[in-house]
Parts: C-alpha cells; sequence; structure tokens
C-alpha cells in the first residue's frame, strides 16, 4: 500500500525533514517500515512507512535501525497517523503495543 505518511515523489527522507528541517530532494530513497518485526506487514497493509536516505535507514548514529530513541520517535508519529488515518481501527489492537506511552514518559523524564 502507498504510504498515509510520507509522499516518495517528493524526493525528501522523513528523518532529515523530522530532525533537521531538511527538505533537499533525495535520489535515493529507502523505504521503511515504521514498525518492523511481525508488524511489518501491518505497516505495508496500512501505510505506515516513510522513505529515508541511507544515513537515516541504516548508515548513522541517528538511522532508525541503529538509534532507539529516533526509531521510538518515528513509532510514535507512526500511531498518530494511523489514528488519524483510520479513526475506527484500535491501534494498539493492530499493533499491539502504544508508543506514545513511551514518548510521553521520556519527554518527562527529559525535563526534570
Amino acid at each position: 500500500m502507498k504510504s498515509v505518511m510520507h509522499n516518495k515523489e517528493d524526493g525528501t527522507c522523513y528523518l532529515c525533514m523530522m530532525l533537521h528541517s531538511d527538505y533537499q530532494r533525495r535520489v535515493n530513497l529507502e523505504e521503511h517500515h515504521v514498525f518492523m518485526g511481525p508488524n511489518k506487514k501491518n505497516s505495508e497493509r496500512y501505510g505506515i512507512k516513510v522513505y529515508l536516505c541511507h544515513e537515516h535507514h541504516t548508515g548513522s548514529k541517528e538511522a532508525v535501525h541503529v538509534n532507539y530513541e529516533v526509531c521510538r520517535r518515528l513509532q510514535a508519529e507512526g500511531q498518530k497517523t494511523f489514528e488519524m488515518a483510520y479513526p475506527n481501527k484500535s491501534f494498539i489492537k493492530v499493533f499491539g503495543k502504544n508508543y506514545l506511552e513511551h514518548t510521553s514518559e521520556q519527554e518527562s523524564i527529559s525535563r526534570k
């Protein structure tokens, strides 16, 4: 399914935009399913995927497959998008976890 989070045709890297407000077009973007493992199929089914430059996919310290916090931020964004795009479906029933709780806990910890 086409992404409900990010338009591949605009050529931007989702994390370059989210982390650095960098909206430059990239030549080679890599598709990333926001929820991996057993939920990869659900990410595909509901379009919860983004397009990333190599550095933000696997090639740097900010890469979603390397950096736990970046991964969790992206998953929280994925949950918010799912809930907006599919208001009649339960995110927790489909994906089995609430990723927004983790984000709220981390924000509280970082404010202390």
